[in-house]
């Protein structure tokens, strides 16, 4: 029986033992979590300068709320899929070091992943903004009140995100670049490769010469520095990969 790219894949992976993940919003798509961009993306509906800035927080922060209780509401619905079960398998078996992810979702750390750097946040975390009191939201009862006032010093609280124009945490980007450099491999798995500055960890892996794997079932931004590309959802995907992975130890 001749290879295909699931056992190529796999062979890479088992062979090299250094690679990480690189998610975005097509890993938790099959949750039911709505990505951003492309048809029917959440930023064709609403726009980004009205509900995720900064400067649209502080103009109506009980808007920007009604929102991201919104998206909580949905959330809370979903579970991880088998893509998110199969990148904490292999981080279990040594095969991966790390999912550097931009989702806010933390479906990831709910399927098992253990090294997980979140770029942009959690949804499930509310902070001050004033001293910096930091909150996990696990039901939506502290949310009846928008917004909602930091139990500490009275000041509002905002979601735990990176709103659009607004840096990565340093530690977390630290730690992101720390994971690429170490990498042989990367794996890009569901994202559109069009959000600064997480798209340019692919290119800083291929610049040090990993191997850049592509998961997506569309064409994306950085399909053209892809040395292998696998066009499926990655809840197909990465549990064929993690089959043969285990098929070859």
């Amino acid at each position: 029986m001749s290879k295909d790219l699931y056992d190529e894949v796999a062979e890479l992976l088992i062979t090299k033992r250094s690679a990480v993940a690189l998610t975005g919003a097509g890993a938790s798509a099959e949750s039911g979590v709505p990505t951003f961009r492309g048809s029917g993306g959440l930023w064709t509906i609403f726009r980004p300068e009205d509900i995720a800035t900064p400067e649209a927080f502080f103009r109506d922060p009980e808007n920007v709320w009604r929102w991201y209780k919104w998206r909580l509401e949905k959330l809370f619905e979903a579970k991880p899929n088998p893509g998110h079960y199969a990148l904490a398998e292999m981080e279990r078996l040594n095969i991966l070091r790390c999912v550097i992810t931009q989702n806010v979702d933390e479906l990831h750390r709910v399927a098992g992943s253990k090294c997980l750097i979140e770029l942009h946040g959690s949804i499930r975390r509310m902070r001050c903004v004033s001293c910096g009191y930091t909150e996990r939201i696990d039901d939506l009862s502290r949310l009846e009140t928008l917004p909602p006032k930091c139990p500490r010093c009275g000041s509002i609280m905002r979601p735990d995100v990176v709103l659009f124009g607004e840096p990565i945490p340093m530690i977390e980007w630290t730690r992101a670049l720390s994971e690429t450099y170490k990498a042989k491999i990367m794996l890009v798995v569901g994202t559109s490769g069009s959000v600064y500055p997480a798209a340019l960890l692919p290119h800083i892996a291929k610049e040090r010469g990993s191997i850049i794997i592509e998961i997506n079932p569309e064409e994306t931004e950085l399909s053209d520095i892809a040395d292998i590309i696998i066009r499926a959802k990655s809840g197909e995907a990465l549990p064929k990969i993690l089959e043969r992975i285990k098929k070859l130890l």
